[in-house]
């Protein structure tokens, strides 16, 4: 089953499904990002990599909508969205679970606010519970749960927008390694079967290589990409490869 009840077939793009172009963005005079572009394919994965304070969530807000950039444009499918909310999935590092719902009841919401029934939108959700590893605490309340069954229950929360692109900040930092490890496997699994289109934002590079295809680097004041990382290993996990080892310490002869 698809989260993408009304998507249409799949079709093939000349261009990358979202974009962004020459993105500049200045708070109170002083440059925040620079010229920034990137793109997105349909069904892949890239990461955002770079240290605190280079405008990675500042970009986010303008890829999201929730912001203007000074110059540049957001491009979904060929469309122009700058500025323009709702067209994009967005969940910030905190997992954000209403303590006062029921975890099934917490997934539905953005169901809800378009206007679903409640009994459709639960049964809906519900059918996902079990590739998500949350069957059986749909009545759970949040805090019965572990950190990594939150971040995944928050996850489908996020995923029920069915919007085409999730653009995800930071969103394991709170786990410990093991937890984050999983997780990352267990989201691969989720792309490959949903052909989730997914921007993360990091600051580990172990987890870009783990979980993307393209890592963009972004760096300096104001942030820029400086370079763009194809990651291409058959297998993400094998955290000690030669090949995988190799990249890392490429990436890290370019952020130190």
């Amino acid at each position: 089953m698809s989260f993408y009840r009304n998507k249409e077939p799949d079709t093939y793009r000349a261009a990358p499904l979202f974009a962004c172009r020459h993105i500049t963005k200045t708070y109170k005079q002083v440059p925040v990002i620079a010229d920034i572009s990137l793109a997105l394919p349909e069904g892949r994965r890239i990461a955002l990599l770079g240290p605190s304070g280079v405008g990675k969530t500042t970009l986010f807000n303008i890829l999201a909508g929730l912001d203007r950039p000074d110059s540049g444009t957001v491009l979904l499918s060929g469309r122009d969205i700058t500025g323009v909310p709702g067209n994009v999935s967005y969940m910030l590092q905190k997992d954000m679970l209403l303590p006062f719902r029921t975890i099934l009841d917490n997934v539905i919401l953005s169901l809800l606010i378009r206007g679903e029934k409640k009994a459709d939108a639960r049964a809906f959700a519900a059918s996902f519970f079990p590739d998500f590893g949350l069957a059986g605490f749909e009545q759970h309340y949040p805090r019965q749960l572990s950190g990594g069954m939150r971040q995944r229950a928050a996850l489908l929360r996020t995923m029920m927008m069915q919007k085409p692109v999730i653009l995800l900040d930071e969103p394991f930092s709170a786990l410990d390694a093991i937890t984050r490890i999983k997780m990352h496997r267990w989201y691969r699994d989720i792309c490959a079967q949903q052909k989730l289109s997914t921007i993360f934002i990091t600051h580990d590079v172990d987890e870009a290589l783990s979980m993307s295809e393209t890592v963009y680097l972004l760096c300096g004041k104001p942030g820029r990409i400086t370079q763009e990382i194809q990651v291409s290993l058959q297998e993400n996990d094998c955290l000690v490869s030669q090949e995988l080892l190799q990249l890392k310490q490429k990436i890290m002869s370019f952020l130190l």
